[in-house]
Order: C-alpha cells, then structure tokens, then sequence
C-alpha cells in the first residue's frame, strides 16, 4: 500500500469523509481528495500531524510497514516493574478460554478506537484555537 491507499484506508476505518477529514487536518476537501490520488503529496510537517491524528508511524502511513506502530521493547534491567506487569498481564490472558480471549482482542480494539478518536478531536480542537 502507498500513501494514497493508506490516507484512504485510515479515513475509512474511522468512518471519516474526506471533508470531516479535511475539517479535522485544517485542510480542504479537495487537498485530502489529491493525497487521496496521489495527485498530491504532504509536507513533512503534514505528513506528521496525520501520523499523530491516526495515531501510526510515518512509515506506516507511506506504506514501508504494515506495523501501525513500532513494537516498544521494554528492557529488563530499565523497567523490572513495567515487565513485571505485562508478564502477569500475559499469563492472565493466556488463562482465559479462546472465546474469552477472543472478546478481549475485541474490546481492546474498540478502546484504541475510543482512545484515536478522542485524541483526533483534541488535535481538532487545538487547530480551530
């Protein structure tokens, strides 16, 4: 997927026209519509904001990677508690029943979900200030 894909791609999963789109950016409809066919390309500051606005990685969004976002390791001897905590978190998970397990990958992608919109409307807000 190149850039024009991914924009498309990303404005869709958020059930986004390419006005509410524009609105949300500080950019016209018909700027989206270019990125969109490739007829346009963003500026590196651009290309930023919408990173952050999908909450995905630049090269997610220019399609070097189908990882949204890069894997953070979290290293031992820097941060015992934190692995601590997702090791017990794991182990949690790994007990439940498939179907369990199932409607958690469900739930936690709804919260990312809430989380993304929730950010994309206080980047909003902070554009029409």
């Amino acid at each position: 997927m190149n850039f024009s894909e991914r924009l498309r791609s990303l404005r869709k999963d958020l059930n986004l026209t390419q006005e509410e789109l524009a609105q949300k950016l500080n950019k016209t409809r018909s700027t989206i519509a270019g990125y969109e066919t490739e007829r346009k390309q963003p500026d590196y500051e651009t290309l930023k904001f919408i990173a952050d606005f999908f909450d995905v990685s630049i090269d997610y969004l220019l399609g070097r990677t189908h990882d949204r976002n890069p894997t953070v390791r979290i290293s031992i001897e820097e941060e015992p508690d934190k692995c601590k905590k997702s090791n017990e978190i794991f182990e949690d998970i790994e007990n439940l029943s498939p179907e369990s397990q199932e409607e958690l990958k469900k739930l936690i992608e709804l919260y990312k979900i809430r989380d993304m919109q929730k950010r994309n409307d206080e980047i909003s807000d902070e554009l029409t200030k």
